[in-house]
């Protein structure tokens, strides 16, 4: 059994531990409200723009010259992967690298496979093993629409010039604040939603289709990609806010037990002093 100095020292590490810990899950959780916030008050504009893109998508003919909904042959993959730029949050991070990385070896095995990354975690794991055409983590430093957009132009510039015949987006969804999805999203090209027999597609275009195409498409892929940061951002709060919850209740657990091995060791260490003390005496009497 340890010395009474050596349990000592170790209760305090662990309080120490404790303490920072449970800071980081109130900081967290304060972040989080924020974060959730924000996304749940943008998903349903966002939701919605995406789905008006893609019904007005299936009715884009070849006239209208859409660069942005042409299917090619899929030769040159782009994964744009968003994780966050710190660490301590669980699977948070670790999930979306290893989702990206089964989609390089499985879905596109034998495809010229590249990666965009949003988020430090993402650029220094990938970049090891794979090429980064650009990394866009200080996006955290001010997550704004603008920021965003600058990031969604490269995509659709890079998708435009035919650098890349398919780009898909890596992010985790945020559902409440201990359980985050993993997300695979198809930016670009445009797919058109699927249409039942009883949906409608009949458009009345103002001004003119094409004028649609070149405002609603481009604000819509700006929209999407602002969407994904914005779930992955509040994800991260979330996964964060939970693994510092565990890992405080671990360290309680961990410091009320060596509290208990500390007072069990000092109980023996007095019972031994005074089965001395008393032999001691007994030894004078005789």
């Amino acid at each position: 059994m340890a010395n009474l100095k050596e349990i000592r020292n170790r209760i305090v590490s662990v309080s120490s531990t404790m303490q920072i810990t449970s800071a980081m899950k109130m900081v967290s959780a304060a972040k989080l409200k924020k974060a959730q916030d924000a996304i749940t008050a943008m998903r349903p504009y966002a939701n919605k723009l995406t789905e008006l893109l893609q019904n007005f998508s299936g009715s884009i003919d070849s006239d209208t010259g859409s660069k942005y909904t042409d299917q090619r042959d899929v030769n040159n993959v782009l994964i744009v992967a968003i994780t966050s730029n710190r660490g301590l949050c669980g699977a948070f991070n670790s999930n979306i690298i290893k989702h990206c990385l089964s989609m390089h070896k499985d879905n596109y095995a034998g495809k010229k496979v590249h990666f965009i990354t949003i988020g430090k975690k993402a650029h220094d794991l990938i970049g090891k093993r794979h090429d980064v055409v650009s990394d866009h983590s200080k996006i955290y430093d001010e997550l704004t629409f603008d920021n965003a957009a600058e990031i969604a132009e490269e995509l659709m510039q890079l998708y435009t010039d035919e650098s890349f015949d398919k780009i898909e987006i890596v992010y985790n969804k945020f559902k409440n604040a201990a359980t985050q999805i993993v997300t695979t999203e198809q930016f670009l090209p445009i797919l058109p939603m699927e249409q039942d027999s009883n949906t409608s597609t009949d458009y009345i275009f103002e001004p003119t289709k094409a004028a649609i195409v070149e405002e609603l498409i481009p604000k819509s892929l700006k929209t999407q990609l602002f969407k994904s940061i914005r779930d992955s951002f509040a994800s991260e709060h979330g996964a964060r806010m939970t693994a510092m919850h565990k890992a405080t209740d671990n360290a309680t657990e961990l410091r009320d037990q060596l509290k208990l091995t500390y007072n069990q060791a000092r109980q023996a260490a007095i019972t031994s002093e005074i089965l001395e003390i008393v032999g001691g005496a007994e030894a004078l009497n005789n």
